[in-house]
């Protein structure tokens, strides 16, 4: 079956002499793993369209046994450049990428979240609201689209212990708005160094939980550090 989406790129590294794999999270499939044949040959243009952060038209031809779905081709749409001009920013959006490429199972469409991961990457390139508000607000879009919605009002889990958010009303107002699903409130946002503490670990707490695996990979060990 012949796909024609929107993608984001995810990840990319080299494969063989001459490819490249890259993954990409698309409009229309989810998460997709593609091979780009020749891509490191000099005559090829194809290498720069996979690089971190570069939002794509991708063309595939999509087949249910193969891991690896071999390009067609390829257009620019935008890449969030700007970004790469400010370390925290990149640090924060490449945990944003890389978070993404580690929750999500392959060829599993989640179209609300591709639209948000494309509206906050743009908000980290063109706008003033704080990166790590942008990265909570994906954070809870993730928890959200993945079924995993957090319940301000009653935060208990087995086996998990959660920062007690009642005892700040910042905190919980927030979380409110983080949680709304609404870009153009963020604004609004503003917080102490003590409630953006609670936050990150309330929302990092959550992650971990749902996801395994993540503690160990160093970008999110980074971030962390950087958000508390």
């Amino acid at each position: 079956m012949i796909v024609n989406t929107s993608a984001i790129v995810l990840k990319s590294f080299s494969y063989g002499e001459s490819s490249l794999i890259a993954r990409c999270f698309s409009e229309k499939n989810g998460k997709v793993s593609l091979i780009i044949k020749g891509a490191k040959k000099n005559k090829s243009p194809k290498a720069p369209y996979f690089q971190p952060l570069s939002y794509v038209d991708i063309i595939y031809n999509h087949k249910l046994n193969r891991d690896l779905q071999v390009l067609s081709k390829v257009n620019f749409r935008q890449y969030w450049s700007k970004i790469l001009d400010d370390l925290y920013k990149v640090s924060l959006a490449i945990s944003i990428l890389e978070l993404t490429d580690k929750t999500m199972s392959d060829n599993d469409p989640h179209p609300s979240l591709f639209l948000i991961l494309k509206e906050v990457l743009k908000a980290f390139n063109n706008t003033l609201i704080d990166p790590k508000i942008l990265f909570w607000f994906y954070e809870c879009a993730l928890l959200n689209n993945l079924g995993f919605q957090p319940n301000l009002d009653d935060p208990k889990l087995p086996g998990l212990v959660l920062p007690n958010i009642k005892n700040d009303s910042n905190c919980v107002v927030a979380l409110s708005t983080l949680l709304s699903g609404n870009i153009n409130q963020l604004q609004k946002i503003k917080v102490s160094k003590e409630t953006s503490s609670l936050i990150s670990h309330y929302l990092w707490n959550l992650i971990d939980y749902h996801f395994e695996g993540l503690s160990s990979i160093k970008s999110f060990k980074v971030v962390k550090k950087l958000l508390s």
